[in-house]
């Protein structure tokens, strides 16, 4: 009898979480000009960035004087580190997490880890978007515009002008990337938290954002990251992609 219900708890589990789905025609695109998949979370779920975090740095301020020594700082940055910065600035996928998945010795390209691929993108979208209530609330000025200076990319500067700078939505999906990595494969996690946070970082040295955008931005990673360890969806697919990591980096 034991082993009936026992077998019967099973299968239920099974059938309340089905298998979350890889593919963009499954999930379903956050918009229709732009490949990328939905977050998992509603947009009535997302961490509200306006009452999370405080205004940005006000004028004269010693916040807004940290932000300009911060800006004059990577001024100085190597010609290499500002082709990173560049690199670092693509949110197409898989070039996003290329940096990351170098890190693990395997590739998000080629549907090789679906369940990982997914998970990433979808927890990434999630992540940045959860800055706009707060990016649209202040419409902040970026570095480049206020400085007048050149960014690391400048096909992107007409648009990044019109969008507020506080916080850095790249900066939330570089430290999404890194959390949930983390999760995946905790004996990387210094690696993987070093180059989330030097995702952000190149914010800073391509002048599109300030310090306090980058620092604000990891805030509202840190805070989606949070909402979605409750997301049935998210945690299902945690779990595949925990063990499709593990096999692809010979750990099973």
């Amino acid at each position: 009898m034991r082993i009936a219900v026992l077998a019967s708890l099973l299968v239920a589990a099974c059938v309340a979480t089905p298998t979350p789905p890889t593919t963009l025609e499954a999930v379903g695109r956050v918009r229709p000009d732009v490949p990328m998949p939905k977050g998992y979370l509603e947009p009535r779920s997302l961490p509200d960035s306006l009452a999370l975090l405080p205004p940005p740095p006000e004028p004269g301020s010693p916040a807004q004087a940290a932000d300009l020594a911060a800006f004059q700082a990577a001024l100085g940055a190597s010609s290499e580190r500002f082709a990173r910065a560049a690199q670092d600035a693509d949110l197409r996928w898989p070039a996003m997490a290329q940096s990351f998945a170098e890190l693990l010795g395997v590739s998000f390209a080629g549907g090789a880890l679906p369940h990982t691929a997914m998970l990433l993108q979808r927890s990434a979208m999630d992540a940045g978007l959860s800055t706009y209530a707060a990016k649209e609330h202040y419409r902040r000025t970026r570095p480049f515009v206020a400085q007048r200076v050149n960014s690391c990319t400048p096909a992107e500067e007409a648009a990044l002008a019109q969008d507020g700078s506080y916080p850095s939505g790249h900066s939330a999906v570089g430290w999404m990337l890194a959390l949930v990595l983390t999760d995946l494969a905790p004996d990387r996690a210094d690696a993987l938290l070093r180059r989330g946070l030097d995702f952000g970082e190149s914010r800073i040295v391509c002048r599109v954002h300030w310090r306090s955008d980058v620092e604000a931005g990891r805030l509202m990673a840190a805070a989606t990251f949070a909402r979605l360890q409750s997301d049935p969806v998210f945690q299902a697919q945690r779990e595949r992609a925990r063990r499709e990591l593990a096999n692809a980096r010979g750990r099973s």
